[in-house]
């Protein structure tokens, strides 16, 4: 027994008080029954002297005490005694506490190399890695040879433990769900390895390194994570195949998706697994950022298709900062990274022009191909077919679609290339327009024989509206070919207007000119005559939209009252008589308000027109010059075109006028009319000979 005492003296567990003050600490407590193990060493401190055998009788019944007694606990100085025990207790722990630091001795030496891989085999990566630590650790202690066969031994340890451990982590992303317990494992034994490397250099200066640490296995972590995501970017057969894309396309959809995918692994499985200073999500997304771009950057310089450049800055513009980088799942640890965009500015810029002169050569090419196809179906002298009740042709909305269409893809790649490639697409349908409009004057003129050359002509008319509201909605103000459009617009409209309108017009002269042959007798039955056979023709516009029925209403407006004053203005009648001049006022009145009810009834809104011939008969029938100037006057404020030469030419029929009130009647027009009209043309449009 005495021969263990320096053992107690310099091992683990140190006997540093007497049992004297073991006791006063126990009575000092105050409850016997409180636990006080941890805190009162009660072991007694060797004298150096034998001890006597009653002594020693006495400890080995105190052991079998302790034994006996479950209760009891090793403190951290050594006591195996339990609170209120006595000094006498107290002496009989020290053979526990001698077999336990036997034990302890036993525990720390380090297992073999056989158990070591026994524990590889058994995937307990985390074991193995701690004893191949303290295996390495015990080799201070050897001789040099061996060291030698030790370390060769450990070395070949390390190799098996680390070819095993990167096979799992270089398959992270797959194993991170199926396998997350046997991931644990390897990433355990990473995390032993780098602490080891870690305590070693802050132990050792660098130049004093053993070959074998540090080990630097975070090092080979990363390059097996590279080398894992590279992997996986390449293998494009996991990947369903899209058969509308091209194989560029393909490799950018296949290395997007895995991007996002695995990335959204790293970020719910995988990150939780390592300590922080690995800085697992943005190695990861660093490295499949890098790899996108890299691979990103080759095929933008190759020669591309025009629909594999725009499905590439989709990518750069719209689907890999949006559906990627802003992620709900990804966000927040891809906004800590920063990886800015996939391709160079001076790359980019260079495809979007690419971009932009194809996409306004696609619109262009479709454009012609519509109209061409339009043309060959004006050929074939067809019916129109109705929408509505309206006829309709396909021009003016495959026509826009490829104007929006283009529009819309610029937009969903950037708004700075669609404010780009608004305007290109405006002077690409301006230059459209201007094509159909000679394309349809061209039918006009040679196909005037054909049964549906009338409805033909409405159709066409008809297309000009849905021309106008795109270009009216989609175009701004500053586009200088927005004007240019919308005047060939009303360009086309006023031509088929004419064509429609040619034939009424033709066959309302004739019966015009009985006013003036009659001299305004029987004026009632020629104004019913102009009714009828306008009514007649009226039947054959419901054909057209809306807003044109309205506009050819009022055109054929305009023309009923303005061939009405032409023929006042013929110079034909002369009247001196007041009472002659009386009753054609009142004709000229009754035809004005037949003329108004029948235009209102078929939809003429028109409404400035209607003041025109009232006031012109009030002109015949007053008879004081004063009166005439005020009537000409108001006259000349609702119809500001009106000119001297007009009003001379009617004021003919006022045969009983002095030279000198014609004149001041002239010259008080010529001072109150406006230079410039400002209202819609009435008399300008009247030629006086």
């Amino acid at each position: 027994m005495m021969k263990m005492l320096p053992f107690l003296q310099s091992g683990p567990i140190g006997i540093r008080k007497e049992s004297k003050d073991c006791i006063e600490e126990n009575r000092q407590l105050g409850n016997p029954s409180t636990s006080v193990a941890g805190q009162v060493p009660v072991c007694p401190e060797p004298s150096g002297e034998d001890w006597p055998k009653d002594q020693v009788k006495t400890s080995e019944k105190q052991e079998a005490a302790c034994r006996h007694s479950r209760k009891s606990s090793i403190t951290s100085n050594g006591s195996c005694t339990s609170a209120g025990e006595s000094p006498e207790k107290g002496k009989k722990g020290l053979i526990g506490i001698l077999k336990s630091a036997l034990k302890k001795k036993k525990d720390s030496k380090p297992l073999s190399v056989k158990q070591i891989m026994d524990l590889i085999e058994e995937n307990k990566f985390s074991d193995a890695a701690q004893h191949l630590i303290a295996l390495e650790k015990s080799l201070s202690i050897k001789s040099e040879e061996e060291l030698k066969t030790s370390q060769q031994d450990i070395e070949s340890i390390y190799e098996i433990l680390k070819r095993k451990v990167f096979d799992i982590l270089k398959d992270s992303v797959l194993l991170a769900a199926a396998k997350p317990d046997l991931l644990q494992q390897a990433v355990d034994a990473l995390k032993e390895q780098e602490k080891e490397d870690q305590n070693y250099l802050s132990e050792n200066p660098p130049d004093q390194n053993m070959q074998s640490r540090p080990r630097k296995w975070k090092e080979l972590w990363m390059a097996t994570v590279k080398e894992s995501v590279e992997t996986r970017m390449k293998d494009t057969h996991r990947t369903p195949t899209t058969e509308s894309l091209s194989t560029a396309g393909q490799n950018l959809l296949h290395m997007g998706r895995t991007m996002k995918e695995d990335l959204t692994v790293v970020v719910q499985r995988i990150k939780q697994l390592y300590p922080p200073h690995f800085n697992v999500c943005s190695t990861y997304a660093e490295l499949y950022h890098n790899y996108f771009a890299f691979q990103l950057k080759k095929t933008a310089e190759s020669q591309l298709e025009d629909k594999d450049i725009y499905l590439l800055l989709s990518w750069v513009h719209n689907i890999y900062p949006n559906d990627i980088r802003k992620d709900r799942i990804l966000a927040e640890e891809l906004e800590k990274v920063k990886l800015g965009s996939l391709l160079p500015s001076s790359l980019i810029k260079e495809l979007e022009k690419k971009y932009l002169d194809s996409e306004e050569a696609t619109v262009k090419n479709c454009l012609s191909r519509c109209l061409e196809t339009e043309i060959q179906r004006w050929k074939k002298d067809q019916e129109p077919e109705k929408l509505d009740g309206h006829f309709h042709s396909e021009l003016a909305i495959l026509a826009i679609q490829n104007i929006y269409g283009g529009q819309k893809r610029a937009d969903a790649l950037s708004a700075a290339l669609g404010e780009e490639i608004s305007p290109c697409l405006s002077r690409e349908l301006s230059a459209f327009l201007k094509s159909y409009k000679d394309a349809f004057e061209d039918f006009k003129e040679k196909n005037k024989k054909q049964r549906f050359y009338k409805p033909i002509l409405i159709a066409n008319i008809n297309n000009c509206q849905n021309f106008r509201d795109y270009t009216e909605g989609n175009i701004a103000e500053k586009d200088d070919d927005k004007a240019s459009i919308l005047s060939t617009l009303s360009d086309i409209e006023n031509s088929g207007f004419d064509v429609l309108l040619q034939q009424l017009f033709a066959q309302l002269k004739p019966i015009y000119k009985k006013f003036t042959e009659n001299k305004w007798d029987s004026s009632d039955e020629i104004m019913n005559e102009i009714i009828k056979t306008t009514g007649k023709h009226i039947s054959d516009f419901q054909t057209l939209n809306d807003s044109f029925y309205k506009t050819i209403i009022e055109k054929i407006h305009v023309h009923l009252v303005k061939e009405y004053i032409v023929r006042l203005l013929k110079r034909r009648v002369s009247l001196k008589s007041p009472v002659q001049q009386q009753n054609l006022a009142q004709n000229i009145s009754k035809n004005a308000a037949a003329l108004e009810a029948f235009c209102t009834n078929q939809g003429s809104q028109a409404m400035w027109l209607n003041s025109a011939l009232p006031k012109l008969a009030e002109i015949i029938r007053l008879q004081d010059s004063g009166a005439i100037k005020i009537e000409v006057a108001t006259l000349a404020t609702v119809y500001p075109d009106i000119r001297k030469r007009h009003l001379e030419a009617f004021l003919y029929i006022k045969a009983n006028l002095a030279r000198s009130e014609l004149k001041s009647i002239l010259s008080y027009l010529a001072d109150s009319v406006a230079s410039t009209p400002s209202g819609a043309p009435l008399f300008s449009n009247i030629n006086v000979s």
